[in-house]
């Protein structure tokens, strides 16, 4: 079993910045594969970001490539999502993820889910 706890959202105006958290607890966090993805009013939940194990490869929704930046701390069971020059349409509820393998491969669905944490991006 794995808790994921996220932390860090909150609202900011547009072209700001928030850097979002999520704690890690249970199974060895440094052997899964991590994620971020969002769920807007009225939408269905999508992928952010994932990181592999080591941190070395990472992917992107094409909306935030160059905006956002996922990174991990392996020692403080911790992934991270850098968000920068938020926009309106980055609001949403946004989720940790855990998967079941250390690689990320695209489409693959996580086993373990955060409670969601809100990102309000005001005009």
């Amino acid at each position: 079993q794995v808790q994921l706890v996220e932390s860090g959202g909150g609202l900011v105006q547009a072209g700001g910045s928030l850097r979002l958290s999520c704690a890690a607890s249970g199974r060895t966090f440094s052997n899964s594969a991590m994620g971020w993805f969002r769920q807007a009013p009225g939408k269905e939940r999508e992928f952010v970001a994932a990181i592999n194990w080591s941190g070395g490869r990472t992917y992107y929704l094409d909306s935030v490539k160059g905006r956002f930046t996922i990174s991990r701390d392996n020692a403080k069971n911790t992934v991270y999502l850098q968000m920068n020059s938020l926009k309106p349409e980055d609001t949403a509820v946004y989720y940790c993820a855990a998967y079941g393998s250390s690689w990320y491969v695209r489409g693959m669905e996580p086993n373990y889910w955060g409670q969601g944490t809100q990102v309000t991006v005001s005009s």
